[in-house]
């Protein structure tokens, strides 16, 4: 769509618009700021009832905006819930996912053959029809190979890496994961990106924070609207904060972390007001995941009441903090009660822009502008897929669990937990548990912890049956699974191989059958 189409388009959207956005002759349509967490649970705000009260940033936030606390992920890990995010399509479509085991997660560490597909349509080379600049600062996490690069999928600008900061390595059977600007490879972290794992200390977040300051500088002084995706790591174990955080938070390293993040968003916010752009910049902030429960308490956050975290379709593993900020647009102090997903991030923006979805594909993000501006819910499913499984779904205030299970007993001998201390007898399994014939069915406002399944015999059960059975029945029908892109794993995309990892073919996460020497952090 040309420009001038697309901002035309746009003006005629507000001009339609009950929430009043403004004049006809807007000279643009609205910057758009995504602001994604990684690992940061639904209980880690003070806004969501975290004891400590030491975000008030984005408490100020949620009460100058729209607060969702039932916005979810579309996947409990990273790799997929961001190219869902991108591309506004579920995992299973665009091909993020892997087919080698049943319901088995998988994302793009350094040895992940594949990556974001050509076909896919992403965000910000969408928007570039309405003439935005777009820039990723942070964690990538759509494949490492060349052709996988974000420059080459929209973006304008990238400072980042394309995978979390894991290591540090020994730069002899592994490399440190590298950090880009753009096309250029200008360091690595824990080497010209310091990380001590000892203290915690590391400057990432404070130059993430410049960076995103520097883009929305640089784009006001050319009246341009802009993109900023603002993905960065640190509430990912190994978490860090910077030297005048270490230490102030009564939660240890990850509240210190927390806090950071907390003044670099109300930093970002403060800008906006200062350039006095506020009424046309729209600001959403949410995480990729759930809390890592694996990790916690020293490493991992909180999700409040829900059952488990992070690599669980519980509600503790894709239920995310969420706020929606416009001032002047987005009624300050509501809560919206609307079932919100990930991949509406991509919709809403192509609405913001004045664009019209790709028409070729299956768009599974809503646009949520008539939530944000009228109060105007829509009934929708959620749908929780882990790998190539569909475990549940959501419909209403009902969720059914088709398959159930947490991760297996081998791992869970081995000390790795993903509900430590939330053991729900029949519920968080560590055997892959079937129920596609009867599912369990939770009733999420009187029982938001998935404790206490609806007895099979009740009317309510019933009930809620047929609905979710429609409903799962009309998106299996029409779905066609995208080519899995997390299947094959090869050392030697790195350049280097260990002895005997250079074709190590098809991958498990976790990779229980690779060896020892070639496997990766998770």
């Amino acid at each position: 769509m040309a420009p001038v189409a697309a901002v035309t388009r746009w003006r005629l959207l507000l001009v339609l618009s009950a929430a009043g956005f403004g004049a006809v002759g807007a000279p643009k349509p609205p910057n758009i700021l995504l602001l994604l967490m990684d690992d940061m649970g639904w209980g880690d705000l003070g806004v969501y009832g975290e004891p400590s009260r030491e975000t008030p940033n984005l408490d100020r936030m949620a009460a100058e905006g729209m607060l969702f606390p039932n916005f979810y992920s579309a996947n409990p890990l990273c790799s997929p819930s961001r190219a869902a995010l991108l591309t506004g399509r579920l995992p299973i479509r665009n091909g993020f996912y892997t087919t080698n085991g049943h319901a088995r997660n998988a994302y793009t560490p350094q040895e992940i053959v594949g990556g974001i597909p050509d076909g896919e349509h992403l965000l910000p080379e969408l928007l570039k029809g309405a003439g935005y600049a777009s820039k990723i600062v942070g964690k990538w996490h759509l494949g490492h190979r060349p052709q996988f690069h974000p420059l080459k999928h929209g973006f304008d600008e990238w400072f980042g890496s394309p995978n979390c900061h894991f290591g540090p390595y020994d730069n002899r059977a592994r490399p440190n994961i590298p950090v880009y600007r753009d096309w250029e490879m200008v360091g690595r972290y824990y080497e010209e990106f310091p990380i001590n794992l000892r203290t915690g200390e590391a400057n990432l977040t404070q130059v993430y924070l410049q960076e995103a300051l520097d883009f929305m500088k640089r784009q006001q002084v050319a009246q341009r609207p802009f993109f900023l995706y603002w993905a960065i790591d640190a509430t990912h174990a190994p978490v860090y904060a910077s030297r005048p955080f270490l230490g102030t938070s009564r939660r240890g390293r990850y509240g210190d972390a927390v806090r950071e993040i907390d003044d670099s968003v109300g930093k970002i916010l403060s800008l906006l007001r200062d350039l006095r752009i506020t009424e046309n910049t729209f600001v959403f902030f949410t995480s990729d995941n759930g809390a890592a429960l694996i990790s916690a308490p020293k490493q991992g956050g909180s999700n409040g009441p829900f059952l488990c975290g992070k690599q669980t379709t519980f509600e503790g593993g894709m239920r995310e903090p969420a706020i929606a900020w416009w001032p002047g647009r987005i009624p300050a102090g509501q809560v919206s009660h609307q079932l919100g997903s990930i991949m509406d991030l991509f919709t809403t923006s192509l609405a913001l822009a004045g664009l019209a979805l790709p028409s070729d594909r299956v768009i599974d993000g809503l646009d949520l502008l008539p939530a944000m501006l009228r109060g105007q819910l829509t009934d929708r499913p959620i749908f929780y897929y882990r790998g190539n499984t569909l475990m549940a779904v959501t419909l209403g205030q009902y969720k059914a669990h088709f398959w159930t299970w947490t991760n297996s007993w081998e791992e869970y001998r081995q000390g790795i937990d993903f509900c430590p201390g939330q053991n729900v007898s029949g519920v968080t399994t560590h055997t892959q548990e079937e129920h596609t014939k009867l599912p369990l069915i939770f009733h999420l406002g009187r029982d938001p912890g998935e404790r206490y399944p609806l007895s099979f015999a009740s009317t309510e059960y019933l009930d809620a049956l047929r609905g979710v059975t429609l409903v799962v029945q009309q998106h299996q029908k029409t779905l066609v699974p995208g080519q899995p892109q997390l299947n094959v794993c090869n050392q030697a995309v790195m350049n280097w191989a260990p002895p005997g990892c250079e074709k190590l073919g098809k991958c498990l996460t976790p990779p229980e059958s690779i060896p020892e020497k070639c496997s990766w952090p998770h």
